[in-house]
């Protein structure tokens, strides 16, 4: 797990474009296990990242469906899993109509946490290599960030996790903390290690802690 964090405009974002291939870099190049990812079959990379923005696409259909966007052919049996793994299903469970529950224009019957944890099941349904979360606590209350932080401690579960952050709280548990500025990376390290940094004075990590 590697948390990118820093204030807006500092490139976090654009990182995940670069992942994801919506434009490729000028200089430098991305590797993926060695693999310039230029050389490697668009569709083939993209099957195997989950991408989750910062404010969720939902759209004016069931919740089963919603899900069902992340790999259309898939069971009833994996949209389950998937949205168990993204701390999801209880909640669908309870609802008059469970998975068929329709949730409205832009998901307007579903509270941001609810959306959030919904988005997750379906970027998990495809059981993705790498998991790209961009931005997701920036709109939660603290009641639902601590209830989507739970789903994303499980959703990245043994597989390879980049966040992008505002909030320090978001990126705590990551073994890599990459502090970025106009592009650049100021300070990296673990959670600990950035903390202690400067024999314990620490610098742009610590300010924001």
């Amino acid at each position: 797990m590697v948390g990118l964090v820093r204030g807006s405009g500092s490139g976090k974002s654009t990182a995940i474009s670069l992942l994801e291939r919506f434009y490729d870099p000028v200089n430098r190049d991305i590797l993926l296990d060695r693999h310039n990812i230029k050389k490697l079959q668009l569709k083939w990379l993209r099957s195997h990242i989950g991408l989750v923005n910062q404010e969720p696409i939902i759209f004016a259909t069931s919740i089963r469906e919603n899900i069902l966007f992340g790999k259309e052919d898939a069971s009833m049996e994996l949209v389950i899993k998937a949205a168990k793994a993204a701390s999801v299903h209880d909640f669908i469970v309870k609802l008059p109509n469970g998975y068929e529950t329709q949730v409205g224009q832009l998901g307007l019957q579903l509270l941001g946490g609810q959306k959030q944890r919904v988005a997750i099941a379906r970027a998990l349904i495809r059981d993705p290599k790498i998991l790209l979360l961009n931005e997701v606590m920036s709109a939660l209350d603290a009641h639902s960030e601590k209830i989507v932080q739970e789903a994303l401690d499980h959703a990245s579960h043994e597989r390879t996790t980049i966040i992008v952050a505002h909030r320090p709280s978001t990126i705590r548990k990551a073994d890599l903390i990459v502090v970025v500025q106009s592009g650049r990376v100021i300070e990296s390290g673990s959670h600990n290690e950035l903390i202690q940094m400067n024999n314990g004075a620490g610098g742009a990590y610590k300010k924001m802690v």
